[in-house]
C-alpha cells in the first residue's frame, strides 16, 4: 500500500469485515466540571459538576473503533449482573452494537472507572471493579460462546482485549489460538501483566514499551532503538509469534515480522508530532485498526504507520473516543502519497 488508491481500497475493505473482539469490558463514566478554586478542607481543587457521561470503555472501546472504520464487531465477554450492566447494556444499544456474546454473571460487577475532568484535564480516576479471574463454569461458557459465534458467521480476526479483569484466562486463550488456527482467523493480543506469556502461537502481540520491560523482567531501560528491537525480537521467539509490534508513545512503533521461511523483516516507524490532550484509549485504537489491516491482508509496514497513526490522532481528545475513519483517511492519504 503505497499510493492514495490502494488506502482507498483499503479504507473500503474495513466494511466487509467481521472482527471479533474478547476481553475485559468496562464502562467509562465521566464527571465534566471547572475548577477554579482549592478546597478549605484540604489542598485539593474543586470540580464544581457541569456534565456527566457514560461511555463503552476496554474491549468494548475496540469494538467501537471497529464499528467506527465501518466493520462489524461481534463482542465477547462477561459483565456483572448488576444495575451498572444495565448501563453497559443500554450503552451497547445506543451505539448499535449487538450483545450476542456477552454473558452475565452473579458472582462478577461491571467494571466501572470513574474520570474527573477539571477545565478539559483529568484531575482523577476512581475505579469499582474486580480482577478475580472467571471460574471454570464462566470460562467453558464463553468459549462455548465464541465457537458457536465462529461457526455461524466468517470472521476475519479476533482480538484479545486484555486489563487483567479475569476474564482472559490461559484456559480461553489456549482454545481461542487453537480455534483461530484451525480456521485460519489471525489472532491479535494487546497484552496486559497477569497473562503476559500465556499467548503462545497468536499471530501478533502488541505490547507498549512499558509492558515490554516488564514482560521480559528487563532491567534495562531500553533506552536506544537496538535495545527495544532486541527485546522485541526476544519476545517473538519466546511466544513464537508471526508479528510482534511494540508502542513506544513519542518514538512511534517498531515491529518484527517472520515469514514461513524464517525470514525477519523488522522497522520502526516514527510517531507524528501532535498536541496531546489525552492518552486514554489509544491502544485500544492502534489494536483496531491492526486487526483490521491484518483481516484485510495488509503488509506489515503499512500495517504499523497507520495503527501508529490512528493511535495519535485519538490522543488529541480528552477521555476514550473512537478514531473518525475519514479524519484517518485524510491522513494516511498524505502520508501514503
Amino acid at each position: 500500500m503505497s499510493n492514495s488508491p490502494d488506502i482507498r481500497a483499503l479504507f473500503e475493505s474495513f466494511s466487509r469485515q467481521n472482527i471479533m473482539v474478547i476481553g475485559d469490558v468496562m464502562i467509562d463514566a465521566y464527571l465534566w466540571g471547572k475548577v477554579d478554586r482549592i478546597s478549605p478542607e484540604a489542598p485539593v481543587p474543586i470540580v464544581s459538576l457541569k456534565k456527566r457521561e457514560s461511555r463503552l470503555g476496554g474491549a468494548a472501546n475496540v469494538a467501537l473503533n471497529v464499528q467506527a472504520m465501518g466493520a462489524n464487531p461481534v463482542l465477547c465477554s462477561v459483565v456483572g449482573n448488576d444495575e451498572k450492566s444495565h448501563t453497559f447494556f443500554d450503552l451497547m444499544k445506543v451505539q448499535g452494537l449487538e450483545s450476542t456474546g456477552l454473558i452475565t454473571s452473579d458472582h462478577r460487577i461491571t467494571t466501572t472507572k470513574f474520570r474527573i475532568i477539571g477545565n478539559n484535564a483529568q484531575m482523577l480516576r476512581v475505579d469499582e471493579e474486580t480482577e478475580k479471574e472467571l471460574d471454570d463454569r464462566e470460562t467453558l461458557h464463553l468459549q462455548k460462546k465464541i465457537e458457536e459465534i465462529i461457526a455461524e458467521r466468517s470472521i476475519d480476526a479476533i482480538v484479545f482485549e486484555d486489563y487483567d479483569k479475569g476474564v482472559i484466562t490461559p484456559a480461553l486463550i489456549e482454545q481461542v489460538v487453537e480455534v483461530g488456527r484451525k480456521n485460519k482467523i489471525p489472532v491479535v493480543v494487546d497484552p496486559k501483566k497477569k497473562n503476559f506469556m500465556n499467548y503462545r502461537g497468536v499471530t501478533l502481540f502488541k505490547p507498549n514499551l512499558k509492558e515490554l520491560r516488564e514482560g521480559l523482567k528487563l532491567d534495562d531501560d531500553l533506552d536506544s532503538m537496538e535495545k527495544i528491537m532486541d527485546a522485541v525480537k526476544q519476545l517473538q521467539e519466546m511466544l513464537d509469534v508471526d508479528i510482534t509490534l511494540a508502542t513506544l508513545s513519542e518514538k512511534g512503533v517498531c515491529f518484527s515480522s517472520r515469514d514461513t521461511a524464517g525470514n525477519y523483516y523488522t522497522g520502526n516507524i516514527p510517531a507524528h508530532v501532535r498536541d496531546i490532550a489525552d492518552v486514554s484509549g489509544a491502544g485500544d485504537t492502534v489494536i483496531s485498526i491492526i486487526a483490521l489491516c491484518m483481516g484485510a491482508g495488509v503488509d506489515v509496514r503499512t500495517m504499523a504507520q497507520l495503527s501508529n497513526l490512528a493511535g495519535g490522532l485519538v490522543c488529541e481528545y480528552v477521555g476514550v473516543v473512537p478514531v473518525s475513519k475519514e479524519r484517518l483517511l485524510q491522513e494516511a492519504l498524505k502520508t501514503f502519497q
